[in-house]
């Protein structure tokens, strides 16, 4: 009887690895909780979009106008006048007579006060009218910080583990909550790089978590991390259309991160990192916790008698008996290959997509609704690469998607100002785009990179990104020159990327690689492959 028991469940019973490979309850609320923090982060990302956004003003004239004065005087001229400059009152104007729209003369000169419509963002606190470069440098200042963070967070999330990481830089973030206490540019942009600086690690983690636990999931893991950071930046619109003013703004999104302390209880970390860190128990515990939540049958004795070199064998990484380092990856061409293709890669995405959001508030229209439909184009970019990844392949896709997308960035700036939905629809398919090439790109080059130091170079890429998002805020500036500019170097990138990609490998239904090692025989096995089929095509000839 004992042994009819036991046949079922043994024969339901599946080895250890496989609580990795199943996509469960388990993983659905461990993404919960990282999905939670990035959306927040997400918001807090692109903050200045509007909080520094720019503001109808005009020089002040104060022979006409006291200290309260208003923007839309009933005295100023009927001509059009720059805005940095004021009309000269006539020399037979007399002080304290009421001004009208004939007590100026045709000449200007140089403004050296302004008066704001609204004081909803940061630039008429700080007093930035006629300084578009200061305004501009705010997002760049913010990037430059996450870049910062970039370049440290793969080496903490490696060092330290992926569960700290993401908890210190969401909760982090708070410390935004001082800008609405100043009055001072230089401060204002102190305290915008240092909580770029704190929070940028966040995506990081949380996505190097993500896949880790994903299993045979791992494109749905970059699906769902992007659309929820795409929803943060579409509720970030809607918040800011019905809060204008800035400060408010910020508290409302600042805030609530404060709530992802109790992620100390909650958030699990990623039993990979801990089997290659050398902490097996807390990997069996983990584990254990896997297959009792998603109700994975395996040997649970044997499983709490499994030592480290146990462990590893059963995840296949036996030959790891060291730390790999950037040591180990400068040795490898191949890795070094992948590096560049992936950083440039990623450079681009985020150049051109956050290019575009930026720019999207310039076209002709409501900024709001025209930044709300660049966010929303994001979410059928998912979809696409989701499904074009799983059907096709990772690389087809995202080649065909650069080279488009730089081709409809053109096209859109070439419409004239006159023909607003031609134009605006191509900018939105050029935003669907670079979405799908955003995403598919974030979860190809995880796959390309070893688990032993995946998080340290998933960190330069992302620095790489950073770099991207640096320069995007400038591109406005560019439409001064000529308004195709900008999507001249949104094309030339993303062609540059797309040819790139043409020399790394296809990882769709391939399992990810835990060392470097294992990357570079997988290589030698593919050469040899290559070769015998080679030669024996070619002795197929000579028998023909």
């Amino acid at each position: 009887m004992d042994a009819e028991n036991s046949g079922p469940n043994q024969k339901d019973e599946v080895e250890i690895i496989e609580t990795m490979n199943n996509f469960g309850k388990y993983q659905k609320v461990q993404y919960s909780y990282a999905c939670l923090a990035a959306f927040f982060i997400s918001m807090i990302h692109i903050n200045y979009v509007f909080v520094a956004g720019d503001l109808n003003y005009r020089c002040r004239v104060p022979e006409c106008e006291n200290q309260y004065a208003v923007y839309n005087a009933t005295w100023w001229p009927h001509s059009t006048i720059d805005r940095c400059t004021k009309p000269k009152l006539k020399e037979d104007f007399v002080v304290g007579q009421m001004c009208t729209n004939e007590s100026f003369t045709d000449a200007v000169e140089k403004c050296t006060d302004w008066v704001y419509e609204t004081n909803n963002t940061v630039i008429a606190t700080l007093n930035l009218a006629c300084q578009p470069w200061k305004s501009n440098l705010i997002g760049t200042f913010h990037n430059v910080g996450t870049l910062f963070a970039m370049s440290i967070s793969g080496w903490l999330i490696d060092r330290f583990g992926r569960k700290p990481t993401l908890i210190i830089c969401s909760v982090g973030s708070c410390i935004g909550n001082l800008k609405t206490f100043t009055s001072s540019y230089y401060v204002y942009v102190f305290i915008e790089m240092l909580e770029a600086t704190i929070l940028g690690g966040m995506y990081t983690a949380a996505m190097v978590l993500m896949i880790e636990i994903a299993g045979k999931n791992r494109i749905l893991a970059g699906v769902i991390f992007a659309c929820v950071c795409y929803m943060g930046e579409s509720t970030y619109a809607c918040i800011a259309m019905f809060v204008p003013y800035w400060k408010d703004l910020i508290r409302i999104i600042y805030i609530p991160p404060i709530i992802f302390i109790s992620y100390i209880f909650l958030l699990k970390e990623s039993p990979r990192w801990q089997i290659l860190n050398g902490r097996t128990e807390d990997a069996k515990s983990i584990l254990l916790r896997i297959s009792t939540v998603n109700n994975i049958n395996i040997n649970k004795e044997k499983l709490a008698n499994m030592n480290e070199e146990d462990l590893k064998k059963q995840f296949k990484i036996e030959n790891y008996e060291q730390k790999e380092s950037y040591r180990d990856v400068v040795k490898s061409k191949e890795i070094l290959k992948r590096v560049f293709v992936a950083a440039f890669c990623r450079f681009t995405a985020a150049f051109i997509y956050y290019g575009l959001i930026l720019n999207s508030v310039y076209l002709p229209g409501n900024k709001y609704t025209n930044f709300m439909l660049s966010t929303i184009m994001s979410f059928p970019g998912e979809l696409i690469s989701m499904y074009l990844m799983n059907r096709i392949g990772r690389k087809l896709p995202m080649m065909y998607g650069y080279v488009i997308c730089g081709l409809l960035c053109v096209a859109s700036a070439w419409v004239p100002e006159g023909y607003v939905w031609l134009k605006i629809t191509l900018f939105l398919f050029g935003k669907l785009l670079v979405s799908v090439c955003f995403t598919g790109v974030v979860t190809y080059t995880m796959e390309l990179f070893p688990t032993s130091v995946r998080g340290t170079l998933i960190g330069v890429c992302a620095v790489a990104a950073r770099t991207g998002s640096i320069f995007a805020p400038l591109t406005p500036i560019l439409n001064t020159v000529s308004v195709i500019l900008p999507s001249i170097f949104f094309c030339g990138f993303a062609f540059i990327a797309g040819a790139l990609l043409t020399l790394t490998p296809e990882t769709k239904n391939l399992p990810l690689m835990d060392t470097v090692e294992q990357i570079e025989i997988s290589i030698k096995i593919r050469e040899i492959r290559r070769t015998d089929i080679n030669t024996r095509g070619e002795e197929s000839k000579d028998l023909i």
